[in-house]
């Protein structure tokens, strides 16, 4: 990779962590339309968003796929590569041409172990990425299912 990266999520990394894990990626760019992955197939790879949005979707039995978030610049793309059984809980697709830093789960996951300081660190930046998105994933299924919304005037 050439000269340096500001990541929003990944700044929750240390620097050294941070540069460690971007000096294992490498650039990929896809079409409006690319499906990233689809729920329930491995999880192998990971992104972050140089420029362009993806949509996380769920199916959702007899309707079409509800989207869950709609994501963008330096925000993470995949969680599911950390956690075994290492299978995707959402769908993901590129609504804009897409350009990305893309990352080898299983290197990831490798290097995590290998430094266990560098794991706990990516374990608690992506937590706190899974966490943002169950209450995101809550919030709008409760719009979109619920009879009342999501209440979010509570």
């Amino acid at each position: 990779m050439n000269g340096p990266v500001t990541m929003s999520l990944p700044r929750a990394l240390p620097a050294e962590y941070r540069e460690r894990l971007m000096g294992m990626a490498h650039e990929v760019s896809y079409p409006l339309g690319t499906r990233l992955f689809e729920e329930n197939q491995r999880a192998d790879r990971f992104w972050i968003i140089r420029s362009g949005t993806v949509d996380l979707d769920m199916h959702v039995p007899g309707r079409r796929a509800a989207v869950i978030e709609s994501l963008g610049h330096n925000e993470l793309v995949g969680w599911s590569w950390l956690f075994a059984p290492h299978t995707w809980h959402l769908g993901a697709e590129a609504t804009t041409p897409l350009r990305a830093y893309e990352f080898d789960a299983q290197a990831v996951r490798a290097a995590c172990r290998q430094d266990p300081q560098f794991g706990i660190a990516v374990a608690e930046w992506v937590g706190q990425v899974v966490a943002h998105r169950l209450r995101a994933a809550r919030t709008r299924l409760l719009d979109l299912y619920g009879p009342y919304g999501s209440g979010s005037g509570r």
